[in-house]
């Protein structure tokens, strides 16, 4: 709107002398004005193809004919540099590297419609390559980060798998110990025996596989290592109370000894991302509270403090870092949720729900 205002004002400002050059400038920022305004339905390729389209087609034919006496065009290359500015950073690369240049061209020509077209076509050229560079950073950066976050999630996975590894390894072990004994100390029985060694076997075949894949994984310079519970955590936060605010640490009795390895391990791994943040981003907080109780779902954990200013909160909710990322990754991995922002009631609130049947897929 902002924009066909000032297409809207240059046209009233020009209309004492209006000509069909004139008139072409006036319909030429109207359409890229329009094409500039966000829309779902339509295409940002669409939309900048569209307007590169007709303003270097005004342009070619005032160039080319008559040219005007007095253009300003002010709304249309603004315009154009709001296009700009969005396919060199969101189009694919192949569109980006065509539309590009043609809306730089366009923003570039628009001023040499006029006659005498002076400073202003410096200043359009100094902004055309100002706005192409800066738009070409924002794209690095947000394809860095793209692959950071992908890095990270790929890590999360591969250490949730060497931890789950390590606690299917200790229950398929105890599987196949006690159906060998069963098998030597059961009553005389063909069926009986025969499944009580399909299950040996089996079992043996699942520890193999597994043990193929962590020789896979030193093999990859991953060295698996003990696998963090519920007792690391009230250890964990101990140490953190040392040097930091204190921690009140809330754990139910039933769900501490009903928690499997794998969601405790999880646990741990989201108390100790969520104490780091604290110790980054909210070093004025007076108190960190964490909570672990059962829900319909699963176990709940629930980490809060008082710290932060807003605009580190907001920075933290916008996803600064890549903890989070990782943390979330795992938590969906085993059918679980997470999700972290600014409590209501003021500081930093991370909220982790973790399934206990075991029945998510990794």
């Amino acid at each position: 709107m902002a924009l066909l205002l000032l297409v809207g004002i240059e046209a009233l400002a020009l209309a004492r002398r209006p000509t069909h050059t004139h008139l072409i400038v006036v319909a030429s920022g109207i359409v890229v004005c329009l094409c500039a305004v966000p829309a779902a339905r339509i295409p940002l390729t669409a939309r900048a193809r569209t307007a590169a389209v007709v303003s270097l087609s005004a342009s070619a034919v005032l160039i080319a004919g008559q040219h005007a006496r007095e253009v300003w065009g002010l709304g249309e290359g603004i315009a154009l540099l709001v296009l700009l500015t969005a396919v060199v950073r969101r189009a694919p690369g192949r569109t980006a590297a065509v539309l590009g240049p043609m809306l730089g061209l366009a923003c570039v020509l628009a001023p040499v419609r006029d006659i005498r077209p002076g400073l202003f076509t410096v200043v359009s050229v100094v902004l055309t390559v100002v706005v192409a560079a800066y738009s070409t950073i924002l794209r690095r950066q947000d394809a860095r980060r793209l692959r950071d976050l992908a890095a990270v999630r790929a890590a999360e996975r591969l250490e949730l798998a060497r931890e789950l590894h390590d606690l299917v390894a200790h229950h398929v072990t105890g599987i196949v110990v006690q159906a060998r004994a069963a098998r030597f100390t059961a009553p005389e029985g063909r069926q009986a025996g025969a499944t009580l060694e399909r299950i040996e076997a089996s079992g043996s075949e699942a520890l193999g596989a597994m043990r193929r894949l962590v020789r896979v994984l030193r093999e990859d310079g991953v060295h698996p290592h003990p696998v963090a519970g519920l007792a690391e955590v009230c250890s964990l936060t101990e140490a953190f109370a040392r040097t930091g605010p204190p921690v009140v640490l809330s754990v139910d009795k039933g769900l501490a000894q009903a928690l499997p390895d794998d969601v405790a391990a999880a646990v741990y791994r989201i108390v100790r991302e969520a104490l780091t943040n604290v110790r980054k981003h909210a070093a004025d907080a007076t108190a960190v509270r964490i909570g672990l109780r059962p829900v319909p779902v699963g176990a709940e954990l629930r980490i809060a403090n008082d710290g932060g200013s807003p605009a580190r909160l907001c920075e933290q909710a916008r996803g600064g870092g890549f903890g989070l990322a990782g943390l979330t990754e795992r938590a969906e991995a085993m059918g679980g949720r997470l999700s972290a922002g600014p409590a209501a009631e003021g500081g930093w609130e991370l909220t982790a729900v973790l399934p206990l049947d075991g029945g998510a897929t990794v």
